[in-house]
């Protein structure tokens, strides 16, 4: 009952960030038109080059947010044994908390750039 209750409580961060997610479709149909312009010109312009760099940024920033959240995990490993938990390295909890970190950084980009390209 306990593990349920643990759900619960983070559903609404992982549904967050999928909803965040769900705009990617229309940040590229916003951006399409930009880099159209841009491709008739001389080499990349400014919007080209900043959805290319946002997309490196967001991926490293997520690897980097996974790992951190990994080693916290592993951290707590003896503290839940002695405490009598199940550790969450060995329940799916760890790998759950790194996957919601290693997506934040990219839905917060994903929200920022449609509101941005929405005016």
């Amino acid at each position: 009952m306990k593990s349920n209750s643990r759900k619960r409580a983070r559903q609404p961060a992982v549904a967050k960030a999928v909803a965040d997610l769900m705009l990617a479709p229309a940040v590229v149909m916003l951006r399409l038109p930009v880099m159209a312009a841009e491709a008739s010109g001389l080499g990349w312009r400014d919007e080209s080059v900043r959805a290319v760099s946002e997309k490196v940024a967001a991926v490293a920033e997520g690897v980097a947010a996974a790992q951190l959240s990994m080693i916290d995990s592993w951290s707590r490993f003896w503290p839940e044994v002695m405490t009598g938990h199940a550790p969450s390295m060995l329940n799916g909890v760890a790998l759950e908390r790194s996957m919601n970190a290693a997506l934040k950084p990219a839905s917060r980009r994903v929200k920022a750039n449609f509101k941005r390209l929405a005016r």
